[in-house]
């Protein structure tokens, strides 16, 4: 991104969307060059502070329709955020009128889709497999990985480390996931889901989130947990999965890990002067 055209003192729109209660800030940076300071990017994510989010989004030009780029709420990147990229092709397919986008990440070329009924579908890539693209600390079998419980790795552009429980209701999230994260073998550290087999099509999810914490819903973290089900024999290819905030339904396909479901743009504001210029590291 290049340097902020916008001074201090001028306020910055953006909009809060959210899918299935995974909640986002988007700053549109199509128009005006936008730079974000990690110190705003915390900022921002405090939700007593701030504006709160479990991912901030920003939308820029690009080959395709847009590019996107995602913030953690630690002030972290991430290549990869599936329900904001849902609920970001959703604002972008009623601006425009289009039905189909490319969109660009660093994840690589992502493709949308208007499945009806107010439902999006996002073509999240394929997913990567081996230990040194997910990444792994060392070589070794992704499928069952040496950890307590026996996860499964799975890489959607950013690292999961999936379990699958008895009971995922029963999962001390909060605890299990914060050591998980941090876990050796993962050195960019994971996003970490317990998740319990319903049906051969039907999966009960929780998720941990690199970076963030506990989430209502993530999107990439449900393609990854359907890819290891399928792996693993536990499911087909194509599965609902529930999550504490909803449902998505993912679908495993030769050109990539499909991700439908809902979408909300709650409301569009902006961040006033007043704020920024109290941020440490002020825009300048």
């Amino acid at each position: 991104m290049g340097a902020m055209e916008n001074r201090a003192d001028t306020p910055l729109p953006f909009m809060k969307m959210h899918g299935l209660g995974n909640d986002f800030v988007v700053v549109d940076a199509r128009a005006h060059a936008i730079d974000l300071p990690p110190e705003l990017v915390i900022a921002i994510a405090d939700r007593h502070k701030g504006v709160g989010y479990d991912q901030l989004a920003v939308i820029e030009r690009g080959a395709g329709d847009a590019h996107l780029v995602f913030y953690n709420s630690d002030g972290s990147t991430s290549a990869a955020c599936g329900n904001a990229t849902r609920c970001i092709a959703r604002h972008l397919m009623d601006e425009t009128g289009k039905r189909e986008l490319h969109l660009t990440t660093d994840r690589g070329d992502l493709y949308a889709v208007d499945a009806g009924n107010g439902l999006t579908s996002v073509n999240m890539g394929q997913p990567q497999l081996s230990w040194d693209e997910i990444p792994l600390a060392r070589e070794m079998d992704t499928l069952e990985l040496p950890i307590e419980g026996k996860p499964t790795a799975t890489g959607m552009g950013n690292p999961h480390c999936t379990f699958f429980v008895k009971d995922a209701e029963a999962v001390d999230l909060e605890t299990r996931g914060a050591e998980t994260e941090h876990h050796p073998l993962y050195p960019e550290r994971t996003n970490v889901q317990f998740a319990s087999v319903i049906g051969p099509d039907h999966l009960r999810m929780r998720v941990w989130e690199r970076g963030v914490g506990v989430t209502l819903a993530s999107g990439s973290s449900s393609c990854a947990t359907a890819v290891a089900a399928a792996r693993r024999g536990l499911t087909g290819r194509s599965v609902r999965i529930d999550l504490d905030g909803g449902s998505l339904h993912i679908d495993w396909r030769d050109d990539g890990v499909w991700m439908t479901g809902e979408t909300m743009h709650v409301f569009t504001a902006h961040l006033t002067a007043e704020f920024i210029a109290s941020v440490k590291g002020q825009i300048k």
